[in-house]
């Protein structure tokens, strides 16, 4: 085994964490990359099936010679007639050399911190990757650059026939020629890279992230945008794109602003409607959040209030349905978009027209209600419609129910809808026993839908209403470096948030942000002050691990007969539905076999 370093010292290598680098790490322009080029000889084409027989490494950086290595290894079985032909390396040459577990650890100790680079890499990568494993070792997280696959990126077919190590030698004039030795044909693609380098520099690759995405794909007038990205920092906020008159096209978040943006005009960016955004954008507008929940909640606000053409979520909160128990002598549901101050009871927000009239029929199963939209007295004198015939209503219609029954009809109805869904869970887990014993499966699943957009409306309901109603919920959460995330929640508003850094104090923190937080006046429902979607961010904050309640004021908690307590039914209802090979074809499995099996 050899090692021959220059005279000089070797030269840092790229930033590690850990052990390798990783794409925290991109942007690092290609002249201070250490790149490992290797090669390898073996006794056929399969790792497991064929050995290791030669490895040979060359490290360089900024164009110029680190270091090599070299190594014959013994494969520990016969090395083919043919192969022995093709490398020249026999059985003889091989029998006082190390074993690949000997090889292993010192070869990856040459290699530490460099970005692994070989022609075909698949099949070396695969050779080492399998043998690091078969051995014990760990396998560290390389960058790997595939020369054979960036050359059939960059060169036409007017240029080579072909890419294999070869042919591409004789293109760019290598100063050694590849002979199946290992050293040998890993010199000879150190200058096949570095002859790649100087085709895709110009089309504007200058760093280890645009060599890891570069694709002839990315139009150049794309390409050519990514200074756009230049002066964005690598921290969390949400990004804008606009155009030439300042209109914003698209709005995003991210943990890391600049590589987010810069990805955006590499090849790993194919949804085509972004395309044409980046053809249309002028300009990128970040702003800096100081936690990640500040920037989706921010990207949220932006949305809604810019309305961008090229996102597709999140443009219009406004548009929400509810259903309300309407005020009246014979109440009844009603299919409304906004809430109001009349002291009705309301169900939602639903984000469709469908799931609501959905849930409103599973209400409809538990309570026969009047379905009619006509204004009734207190002495109706009406006909009754085919509901009643069909035991579907209670017919206050023609007179035949008080006004006081009625009305503890819908008190039930009421507590339903806040409280406790057990009476509509009841009655509709019945009504799909039924018709599965009939064998009526699709109607079966049409009553499984409507109970699942009832009872998960009811517990969203339910979980905003506990956090809207608490004036303030100050929480903190430990950050990787030993600081405090800090956040200030008014009525289920982010209304506050901020970093106490490590080895301060972070109730000062948390005082200053109290002082400077956003005033949040009760409103009307659970979606008064925020819209759901915010909301939802702010539980599943709350909720995440290492999250610690502060100061609280308000009591935050749900019902314990509430709708929450039914949707882990109701999920692994829906996943047997769709992993049970019967039941796939017939859609469905009876929501009420789960709970008496």
């Amino acid at each position: 085994m050899s090692s021959s370093p220059p005279d000089r010292a070797a030269a840092p290598a790229l930033p590690i964490r850990g052990v390798q680098p990783s794409f925290d790490d991109l942007g690092t322009p290609l002249r201070d990359v250490t790149f490992c080029v290797v090669d390898l000889e073996t006794t056929g084409g399969a790792p497991g099936e064929s050995g290791i027989t030669e490895i040979g490494a060359v490290k360089v950086r900024g164009g110029e010679l680190v270091a090599e290595f070299q190594t014959l290894v013994n494969p520990a079985e016969p090395i083919p007639p043919f192969i022995a032909v093709l490398t020249g390396i026999t059985d003889g040459m091989v029998a006082a050399s190390p074993r690949i577990e000997s090889v292993l650890p010192a070869f990856l100790e040459f290699a530490r911190g460099c970005v692994l680079v070989a022609h075909n890499a698949p099949f070396d990568v695969g050779f080492l990757k399998h043998d690091t494993q078969v051995h014990g070792y760990d396998w560290p997280d390389f960058v790997v650059v595939d020369t054979a696959t960036l050359a059939r990126r960059v060169l036409t077919p007017d240029e080579t026939p072909n890419c294999k190590l070869g042919t591409l030698a004789k293109l760019f004039r290598t100063t050694v020629t590849p002979n199946h030795r290992a050293l040998s044909d890993a010199r000879a693609t150190v200058d096949v890279l570095h002859g790649l380098f100087e085709r895709v520099g110009s089309l504007g690759v200058q760093t280890l992230e645009d060599l890891q995405t570069f694709s002839s794909r990315v139009a150049p007038q794309v390409r050519a945008k990514r200074h756009l990205a230049e002066s964005l920092p690598h921290a969390p906020g949400v990004y804008l794109f606009t155009d030439d008159r300042g209109e914003v096209l698209y709005i995003g978040k991210s943990k890391d602003l600049r590589t987010r943006v810069r990805s955006y005009f590499t090849a790993s960016e194919q949804r085509t409607r972004i395309g044409e955004m980046i053809g249309i954008a002028s300009g990128v507008r970040g702003i800096e959040c100081g936690t990640a929940l500040e920037a989706e909640i921010r990207e949220l606000r932006l949305i809604a209030e810019h309305k961008p053409r090229y996102n597709r979520r999140s443009k219009f909160p406004e548009r929400q349905h509810w259903l309300k128990v309407t005020v009246e002598p014979f109440p009844r549901l009603s299919l409304v978009k906004q809430v109001r101050d009349d002291e009705a009871a309301y169900l939602g927000p639903f984000t469709s027209r469908k799931t609501a009239e959905r849930a409103m029929a599973a209400l409809h199963e538990a309570f026969p209600i009047r379905q009619c939209t006509d204004r009734m007295s207190r002495s109706p004198q009406g006909s009754p419609c085919v509901l009643v015939e069909m035991g579907r209503c209670v017919a206050p219609c023609d007179g035949r129910i008080s006004p006081e029954t009625y009305g503890s009809l819908v008190n039930g109805l009421r507590l339903a809808l806040t409280v406790d869904p057990a009476p509509v869970v009841a009655a509709l887990d019945q009504r799909i026993d039924v018709l599965s014993a009939d064998e009526r499966f699709e109607d079966a699943a049409v009553h499984r839908d409507r109970l699942s957009a009832f009872v998960r409306s009811s517990a969203k309901m339910q979980r905003m209403s506990s956090v809207t109603g608490c004036a303030e919920i100050c929480a903190a959460r430990r950050t990787d470096d030993g600081g405090w995330e800090l956040h200030v929640i008014r009525r289920g508003r982010l209304a506050a948030a901020g970093i106490s850094p490590r080895g301060t104090d972070p109730r000062k923190y948390l005082e200053m942000l109290r002082a400077s937080a956003e005033t949040v006046l009760p409103g009307i429902g659970p979606v008064a002050s925020a819209s759901p979607e915010e909301i939802e961010l702010v539980l599943r904050w709350l909720d995440s691990p290492g999250v610690r309640l502060v100061e609280m004021d308000g009591t935050w908690t749900c019902p314990v007969s509430g709708a929450g307590r039914h949707v882990a039914r109701l999920d692994n209802s829906h996943s047997e539905a769709h992993h049970h090979p019967s039941e796939r074809r017939r859609r469905m499995r009876p929501l009420g076999a789960t709970a008496r099996s």
